[in-house]
């Protein structure tokens, strides 16, 4: 059941980027002992031509063992950024060595996209018609290359079932660990992110990372008042409260908190009682009203109804979606279509 990453390197890739796929996947184990479990992934990296050294946009190459041909292996085809696109940044179109190399994929292949490797999938046909984003300084320009996307600027990342796209460069670590969610659950995710030291799930979008005029000096964070309040997420947590915990008026504390995540405090509690459903749904045999207790969602009927808007599904049909995968039986297919 182990699947099969093929990472595209095209000349002048970021090898920040080139790397998070290997990193990411390559970690995944199945549940159990941490790190021990077996490999859930293949990853390889592959070149438009025979193997060989392909450039990056630092002060070296990189020797790549595989050609065009490890694209007819892929379940899952990753591309990440490149500066050396030529034709399909200033065009929007693909190069005959691009093209045919992406000719070797296989329909119904997983397409990602990381940073402005989205170019790629655009111009290759994959993103007509669908959702997706890219770095928020790219986002003009992309939308103007290819009309028949549709562009959000403002988002992380967009899942659109067999084809994700990612902002930029970090964000396509936001993207792989939501690959693996959903492939394989929240504990495999939690696990690679723990043992990668990033978080598993980062609030807000991009657009809390666009340039601004930077903070005084000195200026105080809201970082106490989330810590204190995910301790506690299944209580009632009241506005007043976080800002009493950061000595900030409730004005203050909103304006501040929503600068520093890029939502407002109640959508980002709310989001951090979804990412608790989510985890107990998935590991626990608890009742659906046991998990809205200990979520803080408080009733089985909130619960559904917010569960519904984060993740397309009831709860009762994502657990039996995330129960069937982690001991093999046939999923629920599934109608998530997170966009951050």
């Amino acid at each position: 059941m182990r699947q099969r990453v093929v990472v595209l390197a095209l000349d002048g890739v970021i090898p920040f980027e080139l790397g998070i796929p290997q990193r990411i996947f390559g970690l995944a184990r199945s549940p159990g002992a941490p790190g021990r479990g077996e490999k859930l992934y293949d990853v390889v990296t592959c070149s438009v031509r025979p193997p060989g050294p392909v450039r990056t946009d630092a002060d070296f190459s990189i020797l790549v063992e595989h050609g065009p041909d490890a694209l007819a292996t892929a379940d899952t085809v990753v591309v990440p950024a490149s500066y050396e696109l030529g034709s399909v940044h200033e065009e929007g179109r693909l190069t005959g060595e691009l093209a045919a190399a992406l000719s070797h994929i296989r329909p119904g292949t997983r397409m990602v996209s990381i940073c402005t490797g989205g170019y790629v999938l655009a111009a290759a046909g994959y993103l007509d018609g669908r959702p997706a984003t890219t770095h928020w300084s790219s986002a003009d320009r992309f939308q103007r290359l290819f009309p028949k996307v549709r562009v959000d600027p403002d988002v992380l990342f967009v899942d659109d079932g067999d084809v994700l796209t990612s902002a930029g460069v970090a964000a396509g670590i936001d993207l792989c660990l939501h690959i693996l969610r959903r492939d394989h659950g929240t504990a495999v995710a939690n696990d690679v992110a723990r043992r990668t030291v990033v978080p598993p799930h980062r609030d807000g979008g991009q657009a809390q990372f666009v340039r601004r005029p930077l903070p005084e000096a000195g200026l105080a964070t809201t970082t106490a008042a989330r810590s204190w309040a995910l301790g506690r997420l299944e209580q009632p947590i009241l506005l007043r409260d976080m800002a009493r915990q950061e000595s900030m008026s409730v004005r203050t504390f909103t304006r501040r908190f929503r600068e520093e995540s890029g939502v407002s405090p109640g959508q980002w509690l709310t989001q951090q009682r979804v990412e608790r459903a989510r985890h107990l749904l998935e590991s626990t045999d608890l009742s659906v009203d046991q998990v809205a207790q200990d979520s803080g969602f408080g009733t089985a009927t909130s619960l559904r109804q917010h569960v519904q808007a984060a993740l397309g599904v009831p709860p009762t049909v994502y657990r039996r979606t995330f129960r069937a995968r982690s001991t093999g039986r046939p999923a629920v297919p599934s109608q998530t279509r997170p966009v951050a």
